[in-house]
């Protein structure tokens, strides 16, 4: 059991390593991690819902947020917010310079596309946390890039590490069809 544990991180280690190589030479203008954070975060939808005792906006129908090269799509986006009370300090959406302000986390529902760039990740659900600058994607979560696919039950996102983890169920194991030669045509 623990062989074969070892065997399936040193397999992702792997194919993180071919699709993510140090320096990322196949992206020549790929900005520096957490760049995007304080870029505002840009939402169109068909309706918004905004609740503020509970500190969050809905959007519904069609919904798709942009940060950046970063863009969200699903039928659901819900933002949640920090109290203003309980962080001294922190701006607000509408405050400073139109930032993210105390956006704590972004949640995604049903048929969810995340893309940057080449890289597409999709599933029936996703977190984006602000902070951890880290997405979690789950239900049939796939991750492509060009042609090389990457399947499990969740993938984690850490954007400002430029790194990613697939984990499976119980019953499935996380696959990946990897193309060498891809990597080298970039």
């Amino acid at each position: 059991m623990l062989k074969s544990i070892f065997r399936i991180i040193f397999c992702i280690g792997v194919l993180m390593t071919i699709l993510y190589p140090p320096g990322d030479v196949r992206c020549e203008t790929k900005q520096k991690p957490g760049i995007e954070k304080d870029q505002p975060i840009q939402i169109v939808s068909d309706r918004l819902d905004a609740y503020n005792e509970k500190r969050m906006v809905v959007f519904s129908g069609n919904a798709v947020a942009t940060q950046g090269a970063r863009t969200i799509r699903a039928e659901r986006l819900t933002l949640y917010y920090r109290d203003d009370q309980k962080k001294p300090g922190r701006s607000t959406v509408e405050g400073r310079g139109g930032g993210t302000g105390n956006l704590e986390r972004v949640e995604a529902k049903g048929r969810v596309t995340i893309t940057e760039g080449e890289r597409v990740v999709t599933g029936e659900e996703a977190v984006f946390e602000q902070d951890a600058q880290k997405i979690t994607m789950t239900g049939s979560a796939v991750l492509r890039e060009g042609d090389n696919i990457i399947r499990g039950d969740r993938i984690v996102i850490f954007l400002n590490e430029n790194r990613g983890v697939v984990e499976s169920a119980e019953s499935q194991r996380v696959t990946a069809t990897i193309y060498p030669g891809e990597t080298k045509k970039r």
